[in-house]
């Protein structure tokens, strides 16, 4: 399990910025990215990219490999605090709260922005050691014989974002999509539960109504939501429902 832990983005340099984004950069050509090579893009001294990577490897944030090279790549960790700089640079996101979810492809949390507002954050994370056959059951790798977890989580915060968008262009019940970077979305909260969650509903026949018709919608759009449960519907507290966040694998690409 990844820990997103906030305290350490609060207190992290631009150098150490620089250097994160730099093994970024040079994971696209190279699986594990030397030193040397880490250093020349950060625009650094040797010396002092070394002492940079040597607190972030001890933060958890880069991953030392010395198996076939000397080198190193991104923790899951260290590419979740790149795009939260994004979105803070971006006025996205202006503080995290808590997790409130946890899935086998990803995590949840609430966030405000620069206004206030209440917003959701979702942190896609694939390759979890209980979903680990997604390469053969998805079509992210496309012509790729092989890619990153980081890579394909990525492809899947990209689809979801476009997904979510056209389906709420159309105007069906999904959060606002605000933001998309990296592996991470954010989109608006939606005061609702999960209909997993509820024990009883007021109205029943009117929710499993709204539902057969959402159904046929999205037939009607020549889609087929391939995830339709109580684990990825919303109901509040008026009997509306809506769709929690779209993942990449809920609709035929």
């Amino acid at each position: 399990m990844v820990k997103l832990d906030v305290d350490v983005l609060r207190y992290m340099s631009r150098e150490e910025f620089r250097v994160l984004t730099a093994v970024e950069m040079g994971s696209k050509n190279h699986e594990v990215v030397p030193t040397a090579l880490i250093a020349k893009i950060a625009g650094l001294k040797s010396g002092n990219a070394f002492k940079i990577i040597q607190m972030l490897h001890r933060n958890k944030l880069l991953y030392h490999d010395a198996k076939k090279y000397d080198g190193y790549k991104l923790t899951y960790q260290g590419y979740d605090y790149l795009a939260l700089k994004t979105f803070v640079q971006r006025g996205v996101i202006a503080g995290l709260g808590r997790r409130i979810g946890v899935g086998k492809e990803s995590d949840v949390f609430d966030c405000v922005n620069e206004k206030g507002e209440k917003l959701v954050l979702k942190i896609h994370r694939l390759g979890r050691i209980s979903f680990r056959a997604i390469k053969e059951k998805r079509d992210y790798l496309g012509h790729r014989q092989s890619a990153s977890w980081q890579y394909l989580s990525r492809l899947a915060a990209f689809r979801e974002f476009a997904y979510m968008k056209a389906l709420h262009d159309h105007g069906f019940p999904t959060p606002t999509p605000v933001d998309c970077n990296r592996h991470c979305v954010v989109m608006s909260w939606v005061d609702a539960s999960l209909l997993g969650q509820l024990r009883e509903l007021r109205n029943p026949d009117k929710v499993y109504s709204t539902l057969m018709n959402m159904i046929v919608r999205l037939a009607e759009h020549g889609l087929i939501h391939c995830d339709f449960n109580e684990f990825n519907l919303m109901v509040d507290a008026k009997g509306a429902v809506s769709l929690a966040a779209i993942s990449a694998q809920h609709l035929p690409v």
